[in-house]
């Protein structure tokens, strides 16, 4: 069973694993993206601040309003592969959330010479990731303060929660894909690799997630094909990014992350307290 992977993932170490449209020249008109606006109308690149899972991002300005936005671009459109289209799909049917980042569209810029840029806009969260806070502190001598660990994880939760109550794993929470705003917002980002649960399906069964954050019964998926979870796999993945935020990295960092995905769902568990 396949580990599909976010940023940072084995999905990047890996990169034969790529969804058949990558390996295939795209057609615009065939995936209906010539339908979706054009950001130039809307949008204009100030710089670029990152890169992503599948491309660069850049801060852009509104024209119109001048706000403030950040874009993924993917750049040439024939490197589209299914992360893009799930953060799509998840990120337009779930409602607005404090602890959520916010999605203002997707847009295609058109060039028959270059190949087409397909740009997903998206509240801008200039603070950076907590994993990028916790390491500069530790670079300083210092540790992150429990009280902003507890505030950052209460963020997180109430984000996860808001999530869960609309049937979306995320599957990929970790320090990376926790961001925060200038203004002290905690905000969920990366829905690349979520999964969305219907009525009729209420767990899932594929190997997905960056490999010291998975939860064991994830990890199980890839080893045994009757295994299967649910939402409390974010549960086990935001524990995990308690201790990165206290300690710097998760537990196992040392280890090659392959070799993570044995020793995880074997590590002896402490006995459980008995009360007296």
């Amino acid at each position: 069973m396949e580990i599909l992977a976010g940023s940072g993932s084995l999905h990047q170490k890996f990169p034969w694993r790529k969804h058949l449209y990558g390996l295939f020249h795209c057609n615009p008109t065939m995936l209906g993206l010539e339908a979706l606006p054009d950001p130039m109308d809307t949008w204009e690149i100030i710089e670029t601040i990152g890169k992503g899972t599948y491309g660069k991002v850049y801060k852009v300005t509104n024209k119109k309003d001048g706000s403030l936005a950040a874009v993924k671009i993917l750049d040439p459109i024939s490197d589209m592969d299914e992360e893009i289209e799930a953060e799509y799909n998840i990120l337009q049917f779930l409602p607005n959330h404090p602890n959520v980042v916010k999605f203002y569209g997707m847009f295609y810029k058109a060039d028959h010479c270059v190949g087409g840029q397909l740009w997903l806009v998206l509240e801008l969260c200039n603070g950076g990731s907590v994993t990028e806070l916790v390491k500069g502190l530790l670079r300083c001598g210092q540790r992150l303060d429990e009280a902003l660990i507890s505030y950052i994880l209460y963020g997180a939760l109430l984000g996860l929660q808001h999530l869960h109550n609309n049937r979306i794993i995320h599957r990929d929470v970790k320090g990376n894909n926790i961001l925060l705003t200038t203004e002290g917002g905690v905000k969920l980002v990366d829905f690349g690799v979520s999964a969305q649960l219907t009525s009729t399906r209420l767990r899932r069964n594929t190997s997905v997630g960056t490999p010291f954050w998975m939860a064991p019964e994830v990890i199980a998926c890839e080893q045994q094909y009757d295994s299967s979870y649910d939402a409390r796999c974010d549960v086990w993945s935001l524990g995990i990014t308690a201790i990165e935020l206290g300690d710097g990295d998760p537990p196992l960092f040392d280890m090659h992350p392959v070799k993570t995905l044995f020793k995880i769902p074997r590590c002896e568990q402490p006995p459980p307290t008995i009360p007296k």
